[in-house]
């Protein structure tokens, strides 16, 4: 199993390219920096970690930025998303972030996608909560059409472009690793159903549209239980562990 670090950085934390080069200089494979663009004050969404929100949610740097500053001080070390809100993106400008990172990484980027749990927040956005996951399905498929079409055009029921062109595309083909990250409930702490969906979505996805899935509960452990399902789900997936720094 590949070991990497998470973080929310801020301009109180370790900057990202600093922990970065710390990782990479004690053999991590890769660091994920999440998203979040903003938090409302309504707090009306329970968070899957717990009653209390954490202050560094919505006083994190935006994660695309963020690792495009650490790719310019590493050379190894994995540079990824941990997890991209895509139901809060525009797809377009988002396909061309993915492609610079990963040109400016010279191929070191893993895209790190996710539903999310925000109601509030993905409203702000203009983002129904019950059909994210399908929104996130949709704009995947339209952002892989631009990394490897020539000219891409994509109509489908969120997602409409007429055929247009943009570079530079990824360094890798066909294009980075895709991850899909679910947060789930376990027994003993009672979460929400909405994490419990996550999770499952984030199996069920794996084959179809990621490489892997991230292992997240927001208390930093993976049961064995959600192993096996995970595993009954996508058969035996690839997982990569991350440690959680506060």
């Amino acid at each position: 199993m590949h070991v990497g670090l998470t973080m929310f950085p801020t301009d109180y934390s370790i900057p990202p390219h600093d922990l970065a080069v710390a990782a990479e200089a004690r053999g991590y494979e890769s660091l994920w920096l999440p998203e979040h663009s903003h938090i409302p004050t309504s707090r009306k969404s329970p968070w899957p970690g717990g009653a209390e929100l954490p202050k560094y949610y919505y006083d994190s740097y935006d994660p695309f930025v963020s690792l495009a500053a650490a790719a310019a001080v590493t050379k190894t070390i994995k540079l990824a998303t941990g997890i991209c809100l895509v139901v809060e993106r525009d797809p377009i400008h988002t396909a061309k972030e993915v492609s610079t990172v990963d040109q400016l990484s010279s191929g070191r980027f893993i895209f790190g996608v996710g539903g999310g749990w925000n109601e509030e927040e993905m409203a702000n956005h203009g983002t129904a909560f019950a059909t994210r996951f399908k929104l996130m399905r949709e704009r995947i498929q339209a952002m892989k059409q631009i990394w490897t079409q020539s000219t891409a055009a994509f109509d489908g029921e969120f997602v409409k472009f007429e055929p247009m062109m943009q570079w530079p595309k990824p360094v890798q083909k066909p294009y980075p690793p895709i991850v899909v990250g679910g947060a789930f409930p376990t027994q003993q702490d009672g979460r929400s159903p909405t994490a419990t969906a996550g999770f499952r979505s984030a199996a069920r996805a794996r084959s179809a549209r990621g490489a892997a899935a991230i292992p997240s509960n927001g208390k930093g452990r993976w049961p064995r239980s959600r192993v096996a399902l995970l595993r009954r789900l996508r058969g035996a997936p690839r997982l990569r562990g991350a440690k959680t720094l506060p």
